[in-house]
């Protein structure tokens, strides 16, 4: 278990944290201006530290937007703070990255926001459809938006 420390006039936080990976991204947000412990807290419990990398590398402002207390202005600011931390320190994992190392490509990511605002349209919630797309992509990423959408139907 890895441990962040905040001590503050008023307060003795720690948290927690399953894996050394979650804690750099945890620093690394609550380095952006507008998001603290908690704020930073609630996005890696929405998205998965893989989740975030490619959101962010991406550019993938609606992902981040599917977090609750987070808007466009700080979806915005989170993409245009990091983008560079995080291709420098590395943090990216293997969910996030192609065999040749670079980010997801533009069109795995067309397809991945095509598919989950079908499934929004549909009624189902973001961050969910949003996970489920992600995994079917793990598995299939060259499948076409209409069996994204057909698979993710089945999964939720």
């Amino acid at each position: 278990m890895y441990v962040y420390e905040a001590v503050r006039e008023d307060a003795y936080v720690l948290y927690g944290f399953a894996d050394k990976q979650e804690r750099e991204i945890f620093l690394l947000l609550i380095t952006v201006s507008g998001i603290g412990g908690n704020t930073a807290r609630m996005i890696l419990s929405a998205l998965s530290p893989a989740e975030l990398v490619n959101a962010i590398g991406s550019e993938n402002v609606n992902l981040l937007k599917t977090v609750k207390g987070i808007g466009l202005k700080t979806a915005q600011r989170v993409i245009v703070d990091l983008k560079d931390k995080i291709k420098v320190t590395g943090a990216s994992s293997d969910n996030g990255l192609l065999g040749d190392g670079g980010l997801l490509s533009s069109g795995y990511v067309a397809v991945q926001d095509e598919a989950v605002s079908a499934l929004t349209m549909l009624g189902f919630a973001s961050a969910p459809s949003m996970k489920v797309v992600m995994a079917i992509l793990k598995d299939e990423p060259d499948a076409p938006v209409e069996k994204v959408v057909k698979l993710a139907l089945k999964r939720l």
